[in-house]
């Protein structure tokens, strides 16, 4: 367990994403933890690892405040009530299979978030063209209820089964607030995560399936992970770990909701062609190079094109 927590942590320090996405459906689907279980002790240790990210954010002051209380408005009572409501239907046999369902829907939504937020970004740096950041609109005017909102059906998707505290709240936001900046938008939602972890973690501690011994060996694995990772972020292809990230999310969800083999094969193979053939018709519709790694190279040459979109650290 200590070791899949550790390559978990290393995928997260890589890429910023695919903590509880990944941590979750490993303790269920290969070391037989019974969903509640996971779902309590993935966000126990949240806790300890979250804050980290948040605090770099907020040294640099790329954190919109004004974004973070609207959003915990929201994110903070309904995390606790995700917790509160797995409490009211008991821990029977039921509710664990309902909690894996809700736990597989949200990997697919997890998954999905990834790819949209992954194009917007395309889209972006293709709009940016050659101007400087200072030339790009960076004017934020807060929208108090549909922030909240956000806030709110994250929050309680969280409570109920550990993810969504990034991937699906970075996308809405992006949605919202389209000429908030990307370091923004990450440090937003980093900081946001925290006290939304925080409640969530209290609620299942309270009226969840906390196990320590769970939580102490995925916070023994992931904590260097997510160090290394982070080391070594710099020096390799974020965009196609993101990208197989998506394929097991998908694969993890399938699972989740109980796919047979052939169509769980079926399903793996279209989700490796979207993300490999799919992915390189897009960047080429968007003119950029196929791969990656070129853009780097052609940028050289000052052609705004080869821009690649800025990797989030979220």
């Amino acid at each position: 367990m200590t070791t899949g927590s550790f390559l978990v942590g290393l995928v997260v320090g890589l890429t910023g994403m695919g903590g509880g996405a990944l941590m979750t459906p490993m303790l269920v689907l290969f070391f037989g933890v019974q969903p509640l279980a996971a779902v309590s002790s993935d966000l126990v240790a949240s806790v300890f690892m979250k804050p980290f990210g948040g605090l770099v954010h907020l040294k640099r002051r790329t954190v919109h405040l004004g974004l973070v209380k609207w959003l915990c408005v929201g994110s903070v009572p309904a995390a606790f009530a995700g917790a509160l409501l797995i409490k009211l239907f008991g821990h029977g046999e039921q509710v664990q299979r309902g909690v894996q369902i809700a736990l597989g829907v949200a990997l697919l939504v997890a998954a999905a978030g990834i790819a949209a937020k992954a194009y917007t970004s395309l889209r972006e740096s293709r709009r940016s063209g050659d101007a400087p950041p200072d030339a790009r609109p960076v004017g934020v005017v807060v929208r108090p209820v549909p922030t909240a909102a956000i806030g709110a059906v994250g929050g309680l998707v969280v409570g109920l089964t550990s993810v969504g505290s990034g991937s699906l709240i970075i996308v809405a936001l992006l949605l919202l607030y389209p000429t908030l900046r990307a370091n923004r938008l990450v440090g937003t939602d980093l900081v946001q995560a925290v006290p939304l972890v925080v409640a969530a973690a209290l609620g299942h501690v309270l009226f969840g399936d906390f196990q320590f011994a769970v939580t102490a060996s995925v916070l023994v694995g992931s904590i260097p992970g997510v160090l290394l990772g982070a080391l070594g972020s710099s020096r390799l292809p974020g965009g196609v770990i993101r990208r197989a990230l998506v394929v097991v999310l998908v694969a993890s969800a399938l699972k989740m909701l109980g796919a047979g083999n052939v169509t769980l094969v079926v399903a793996l193979v279209a989700a490796a062609l979207a993300a490999t053939v799919g992915w390189t018709a897009v960047r080429r519709a968007h003119g950029l190079p196929a791969l990656p790694h070129r853009a780097g190279a052609a940028a050289t040459s000052s052609a705004p094109e080869s821009r690649e979109p800025a990797r989030s650290s979220k």
